[in-house]
């Protein structure tokens, strides 16, 4: 039988239990025996923003899953030089667990439409499984441009593959807004996450 491997990349900046509750609903309805969090070191869309570094970020995502047999943290994106592309990442995995693993990248359902502007979108729809976490009330999204770029067959099997998960209105930017604020963010991430965040005094 073969394994199937779960991988959840993001800026995870900070992590949250948003984050954490969707990638377990994903990996109970798929049958993944783990789901690997893979901080972005230099995600391309966001080239612009002014992120967390990077150890920090891998430093919560630890805190956050200790102890959580479901979930490990992975630094490969912070060891790797240039922009983060999500195909060099799965090429990596798939080195290392061969062609006899199953791999399944996770993604929210809103990020669909972005897909078309991924670094070899088109090799990597074809290198590794999507899944989209979809929330309540979800409408599936104009994916025409995606549809020109992977073709129909790929974009059939992405659609096919949209999960649904728990509706959990909690955003990575609103925890940094709140945090500048001087506002509580107690209940929106692990209680040790939040205690990295007053510790290290991130997002003032």
């Amino acid at each position: 039988m073969s394994s199937r491997l779960g991988l959840y990349g993001g800026s995870f900046d900070p992590i949250h239990f948003g984050h954490l509750i969707s990638a377990r609903a994903i990996a109970e309805q798929v049958g993944l025996e783990r789901v690997v969090l893979i901080p972005a070191s230099r995600p391309p869309h966001k080239s612009g923003r002014n992120m967390t570094s990077v150890e920090h970020r891998l430093a919560m995502a630890r805190l956050a899953v200790e102890g959580d047999p479901l979930f490990e943290v992975s630094d490969i994106e912070s060891l790797r030089a240039g922009p983060s592309y999500t195909i060099d990442t799965v090429d990596h995995y798939r080195r290392i667990h061969g062609d006899a693993a199953e791999i399944i990248w996770i993604i929210g359902a809103d990020t669909l439409p972005d897909l078309a502007g991924w670094h070899r979108v088109r090799e990597l729809v074809e290198r590794v499984r999507f899944v989209a976490a979809t929330r309540p009330g979800w409408r599936q999204p104009d994916v025409s441009s995606l549809r020109s770029v992977v073709g129909d067959a790929a974009v059939a099997r992405l659609l096919a593959d949209c999960r649904p998960t728990p509706e959990i209105d909690i955003s990575a930017t609103n925890i940094r807004d709140r945090v500048r604020e001087r506002r509580s963010v107690r209940y929106l991430s692990p209680d040790r996450v939040v205690a990295y965040i007053e510790r290290e005094g991130l997002f003032r």
